[in-house]
């Protein structure tokens, strides 16, 4: 009826009562619009948690992010990358990345640290190297469509584009559930698998 999305009425509230260049802040003030307004699929700050202790575990040098959606992930990933790191973030949703990119700047990561990519993420994996510099990535937090998380895998494997020891953190693996995901994770023989267990975000 307003015409704009939820995702749009998110941001206005975010940019009405968060500290500009405060990541912290933003992603709290998310959580509050989440919790009494309108549910997002943020991330959120119970599973959030368990991203910042892998950040913090394996301090990741290049990030890259499949489903920006608001950019409250992107965010998150961040505030928690050491000196010197780059995050790349790909959305296929035009909508939603022209929020994200509000988003990010509004607290405070430059075009240096976070580069937002918009298209199918299909189509920008296999160029991530030879378009935006990418040569492996260190950490990969897959938040977009479940049914793709398969097949960004193998793409990113056959692309070369795992860092040795390369950590996968794979949000709502078990519900909504990416099952071919999860079996090929642990049947294939090149990964050590961790089930992580969260409540749903807000």
């Amino acid at each position: 009826l307003t015409g704009t999305s939820r995702e749009q009425r998110a941001f206005q509230y975010v940019l009405a009562h968060a500290i500009p260049g405060d990541p912290h802040h933003i992603l709290q003030t998310f959580d509050q619009w989440c919790y009494h307004c309108e549910h997002l699929s943020c991330v959120g700050p119970d599973k959030g948690r368990i991203v910042e202790r892998v950040l913090l575990e394996r301090a990741p040098l290049r990030v890259l992010e499949l489903g920006t959606y608001c950019g409250y992930g992107t965010v998150l990933l961040a505030q928690g990358l050491p000196p010197g790191a780059r995050l790349y973030t790909i959305e296929g949703d035009p909508r939603h990345a022209a929020v994200a990119e509000k988003v990010i700047r509004l607290a405070g990561f430059s075009e240096q640290t976070v580069e937002l990519i918009v298209g199918p993420s299909e189509e920008v994996i296999p160029r991530l190297r030879e378009k935006h510099g990418l040569m492996n990535a260190n950490l990969v937090f897959m938040d977009h469509w479940k049914r793709s998380y398969l097949r960004d895998l193998r793409l990113l494997e056959s692309h070369q584009l795992l860092a040795e020891g390369a950590t996968i953190l794979a949000d709502n693996v078990l519900f909504p559930g990416a099952p071919h995901f999860l079996q090929y994770a642990k049947t294939c023989g090149k990964y050590h698998c961790k089930v992580h267990r969260a409540s749903l975000e807000y």
